[in-house]
């Protein structure tokens, strides 16, 4: 039996996606075009990799196993199509969260002949394109979970200390600080349960628990102009609690943003990085990203006075 790469495609984007439908989009094909290749796929290696339903996909043990050989097939496959270009760097950024984009920006200001590849990924994928030889770096949470899945192969060391903001609503009065639990605090990301809980919700979760906030779970809309426009639309009275980097782009419409009085929640940042001998491109990054940390204080950021800073214990023992 001769294996189809692009079926083992079309499996691994289910996979990532577990939803035919969004997976169908990805590869611009027909729902049921992907659904019939799919079983194509499974009667071609004697077994059901994924199990659907009206509601949910998941998979099977089996296509567990098939997932990470499919994986390392499609990346060898790819890596032999590939011409040689040592003059790039492969990265990825999570929505519009700046730590990735302002360490792409000195990077390319500092080393202009090297082309930037740009993609989207959370940190899980990220972690797993980066094992893969699909990403060169990753800034991502690096968590001590992560790090158990991932015990070798990469490498990786703290970048940034993001504080969270309280933003109020638009007239809200101006001033430095707000209590935790002044309002109700609403995030955007999805829920505990939900198919698409994920690193950063987990983070939520801690905080919710180490607090006894009850959050109210917003969904992750993803770019900032869809979490502007359901801030704006909101009648109640409530704080969002927004990382640092888009607090700032909510301030510059006018509503304003406050440090929590109780303590200061932080979001561990690390750069990652394939273990053995790096090119001179990835050593240039990751020299760049330390230069970057330390001119704009990543390590040290802002907060009230006496004013703990806070982060999830599997955060902190990697930290």
């Amino acid at each position: 039996m001769d294996l189809d790469l692009r079926l083992v495609r079309y499996f691994v984007t289910v996979a990532d996606e577990l939803h035919f439908g969004r997976a169908a989009a990805k590869l611009f094909i027909s729902q049921p075009t992907l659904s019939k290749q799919i079983r194509k796929l499974e009667t071609d290696v004697g077994g059901a990799l994924l199990v659907r339903d009206s509601r949910h996909v998941a998979l099977t043990p089996r296509g567990d196993r098939f997932l990470h050989l499919a994986r390392q097939l499609l990346a060898t496959a790819d890596q032999m199509l590939r011409e040689p270009t040592p003059h790039h760097l492969r990265m990825a950024h999570i929505f519009e969260l700046d730590t990735s984009r302002v360490v792409a920006d000195a990077f390319h200001t500092a080393h202009p002949a090297i082309r930037l590849v740009q993609s989207q990924m959370d940190s899980a994928r990220q972690l797993a394109a980066l094992l893969e030889d699909h990403l060169d770096v990753a800034i991502i949470r690096v968590t001590s979970t992560l790090t158990a899945a991932h015990p070798a192969g990469w490498q990786h060391r703290l970048l940034r200390l993001e504080p969270f903001r309280l933003v109020g609503r638009p007239g809200d009065p101006r001033r430095p600080s707000v209590s935790l639990h002044e309002r109700p605090i609403e995030v955007f990301a999805d829920a505990p349960g939900t198919a698409l809980y994920n690193v950063h919700g987990r983070y939520l979760s801690s905080l919710e628990q180490h607090t006894g906030l009850e959050l109210r779970w917003l969904g992750n809309p993803g770019t900032f102009d869809t979490c502007h426009a359901a801030l704006t639309r909101a009648s109640d009275r409530a704080y969002l609690l927004e990382f640092a980097s888009y607090a700032r782009r909510y301030e510059e419409f006018g509503i304003p943003a406050y440090r929590p009085r109780e303590l200061q929640p932080v979001y561990p940042w690390s750069v990652a990085w394939r273990e053995g001998e790096q090119p001179e491109s990835v050593r240039a990054f990751l020299a760049v990203a330390d230069d970057v940390a330390a001119r704009l204080h990543w390590l040290h950021p802002e907060r009230g006075d006496g004013v703990p800073l806070w982060a999830p214990p599997e955060d902190l023992a990697v930290a």
